[in-house]
């Protein structure tokens, strides 16, 4: 259901200058009846002005008088005839240029663990370009040797919600002999393996000290008469 513009705004506005009930302006203004309420009561939206939705063509006044006479009556948006304005459509992820170094881990990650996902999608996902996409699934990129793949979600470079949706979008399809070598070549490396901890050896304590110790226990066992 389209919305009036400033809805809140649209709200306190409705609640102060007619007599629709709590649910009327609710149902209008895409709010909960208890919001609308506690507008009314002054408790939320203290310091919003209220937006005339009859100035702004969003609805007439004969609407709104219609509604007044009819609690069951919903209001509901004037039709404009001024044209909405077009969504552009987003280019590429931006990437920090902090990040930047870590897209080609990110792009070796995703096309080893899904390599369903479209080279497009994949630039759209981190902000990358099919010509670095295709030289690190060549083995052809300048750090060749350096990449390790790492998961983008960690990495900062994207959302676990945008990177389930781009999978749920990739189609399933059957990887061609040079996509799988590609992916087989996209290897993990070793992590080390932990330092040994450093242990002291057991050296034999100087019997000076040992003869110390046992004169210092039996002074501490005797009592004073």
């Amino acid at each position: 259901m389209a919305l009036p513009l400033m809805p809140k705004a649209t709200a306190v506005w409705l609640v102060e200058n007619t007599s629709l009930s709590f649910e009327q302006i609710a149902d209008f203004c895409g709010m909960h009846e208890l919001e609308v309420q506690a507008i009314a009561d002054g408790e939320v939206a203290t310091g919003i002005v209220g937006q005339d939705p009859i100035a702004n063509s969003q609805v007439t006044q004969a609407e709104i008088d219609r509604c007044q006479k009819d609690e069951n009556a919903r209001l509901r948006l004037s039709v404009s005839d001024i044209p909405l304005p077009q969504n552009r459509s987003k280019g590429a992820r931006y990437t920090p240029v902090s990040k930047r170094h870590d897209r080609p881990d990110a792009i070796a990650w995703l096309l080893k663990h899904h390599p369903e996902l479209k080279d497009a999608q994949v630039s759209k996902l981190i902000g990358t370009t099919k010509p670095t996409i295709n030289a690190v699934r060549d083995r052809t990129h300048w750090n060749a040797t350096g990449i390790k793949p790492r998961n983008p979600v960690t990495l900062g470079l994207c959302t676990e919600a945008d990177l389930e949706k781009e999978i749920a979008l990739a189609p399933r399809r059957v990887l061609t002999p040079e996509e799988e070598a590609a992916r087989a070549a996209i290897q993990y490396e070793p992590e080390p393996e932990p330092e040994p901890e450093h242990r002291v050896r057991d050296e034999p304590v100087p019997s000076f000290l040992s003869d110390a110790a046992r004169f210092r226990g039996g002074r501490g066992g005797r009592s004073d008469d």
